[in-house]
């Protein structure tokens, strides 16, 4: 039966990484990373603020009509 590691402890070699290629292996994965254009950024930006500001007015109006059925039922 083989014992099992758990996943990211240590390295393949069974020694720890050095906090210096621990960096190195962050840099060099970020690097590999596919940055979005500042076009993207801003489309995501105003996508995200809509759709936070169309929940919020929902979420307001149900707590308006619930704050305000409460009142009739037990006010």
């Amino acid at each position: 039966m083989t014992q099992s590691r758990p996943v990211g402890s240590t390295s393949s070699s069974g020694k720890r990484t050095t906090p210096t290629t621990f960096y190195r292996q962050i840099v060099a994965e970020l690097r590999k990373v596919v940055w979005p254009t500042q076009q993207q950024l801003i489309t995501y930006f105003l996508v995200v603020l809509v759709f936070v500001l169309v929940v919020m007015t929902i979420v307001s109006l149900l707590d308006l009509a619930f704050g305000r059925l409460v009142f009739k039922v037990f006010g």
